[in-house]
């Protein structure tokens, strides 16, 4: 059996992340499309758009570490993801849909900066700057997102939900 060590496990860990954004891409669209607050439609359409750029960054890493970009089934995102399209289903045209979609996309977004973090972190301690930049920069992204889905939810979504 191969020697585990921390490359094997960045490359498992990049294979599962790659994965879970292209889910991501896909679930975006359908989350907008079931927003009834256009302000969080329109932080869905933003998200899409940078979630295509983490892919490309994604790849770039891939290109850095020397492997190929593939992903792996990431049974977290599947369960995440499963239980926003719940949501979707169940609250369909109530006062908590918004709510319960920024909640479902702010779950995406706790996923994605712990893997990120972790991914940062031993790119520095693989000795790969570039890759540790890439992945960086994404991860601010996600807090970005994170925080901007908590204004919204905090200064509209869920008062509305209450109502």
């Amino acid at each position: 059996m191969a020697e585990k060590t921390l490359d094997k496990l960045f490359h498992e860990t990049l294979k599962d992340i790659y994965y879970a954004e292209r889910k991501i891409l896909k679930a975006l669209p359908k989350m907008a499309r079931g927003a009834a607050s256009p302000q969080l439609k329109a932080a869905f359409e933003k998200h899409r758009n940078e979630t295509e750029v983490h892919v490309e960054r994604l790849q770039q890493v891939f290109e850095i570490f020397g492997k190929r970009a593939q992903g792996k089934t990431c049974e977290a995102i599947e369960g995440i993801i499963a239980e926003g399209e719940e949501i979707l289903d169940e609250f369909k045209g109530q006062p908590a849909m918004d709510a319960g979609l920024a909640s479902a996309a702010q779950a995406v977004e706790h996923y994605e900066i712990a893997r990120y973090g972790t991914l940062a972190r031993w790119a520095g301690d693989l000795n790969m700057p570039d890759a540790k930049k890439l992945l960086g920069a994404t991860l601010q992204e996600e807090i970005a997102t994170d925080a901007a889905l908590s204004k919204l939810a905090e200064g509209s979504l869920n008062r509305a939900a209450a109502a």
